[in-house]
């Protein structure tokens, strides 16, 4: 009597699904790994910030200027003179009060918890390249002064998307809303940027660098079983990584810099 094998198949089948469906399950905690404890590179360039302000505000009440931002601030001409500093000093000044408390807000609000899961020298690179890619595409795009942090915290949120979308296995259902929001705020965020006197471009240099950076150096985890019931979750991006992507997003921006000013 000839047999049908799809009948044969499910026979065969048949015990080691109901094996499988009998066999319990067990949930398994694993610890997020611990990172530093205070985010001192966040308290450090919000220091930094204040202090630049207080004497951006001591230079106006004592010389009528403001000697801080005038040395500081992305300036065209000046950084074709050889200022190039300009390109990173202007991400700890500001132009007023206001300016500063939304940017050390949203400082305030990304910093941390970013910081503890790069680390502070992680996070520290991030901030300067993305600050520094800001300044840099401002400087081609537009020839207005500028000056803020709003460039490097734009590159932190462009970092915090990356890190949702990278280790969404992870957050599970949290990790879609997440995402969106921080999309929603970009989005938001580079629209009110379109009125008078904002640098957008500088927004979205910014951007570009920190989604750079962290997708070529950003903390991407996974678990390592230890023993039958020790889990620990680790970074799989390790230190040279780190080092040859920085070096990476820095001399790409510095040499976008260089071509624009050789052909001025």
């Amino acid at each position: 009597m000839a047999t049908d094998p799809f009948l044969d198949d499910e026979r065969d089948e048949a015990p080691a699904e109901q094996e499988e469906a009998e066999t319990p399950t067990k949930t398994v905690w694993v610890a997020w790994p611990a990172g530093p404890e205070q985010p001192l590179v966040t308290y450090a360039m919000m220091g930094i910030s204040l202090a630049a302000f207080a004497l951006q505000m001591l230079s106006r009440f004592l010389l009528g200027w403001d000697l801080p931002g005038q040395l500081g601030m992305k300036a065209a001409d000046a950084i074709l003179a050889g200022q190039w500093w300009r390109l990173l000093t202007p991400i700890w000044l500001h132009g007023g009060i206001l300016h500063l408390a939304f940017n050390m807000y949203a400082l305030y609000a990304l910093g941390p918890q970013l910081e503890r899961a790069y680390g502070h020298i992680r996070f520290l690179a991030l901030y300067l390249l993305a600050g520094f890619a800001g300044n840099v595409v401002s400087l081609i795009m537009s020839p207005a002064r500028s000056l803020g942090s709003s460039t490097a915290i734009f590159g932190l949120l462009a970092a915090y998307g990356v890190f949702l979308y990278r280790n969404r296995a992870f957050f599970g259902e949290r990790a879609r809303p997440a995402l969106v929001n921080i999309l929603t705020i970009a989005a938001i965020n580079f629209i009110i940027g379109l009125s008078p006197g904002i640098d957008n471009w500088g927004h979205l240099g910014g951007f570009l660098g920190g989604l750079g950076f962290a997708w070529l150096a950003g903390p991407l985890f996974h678990i390592e079983a230890r023993a039958a019931d020790h889990y620990v979750m680790r970074d799989s991006v390790g230190s040279a990584r780190v080092l040859v992507a920085g070096a990476l997003v820095f001399l790409v921006t510095l040499a976008a810099a260089w071509l624009w000013v050789a052909s001025r």
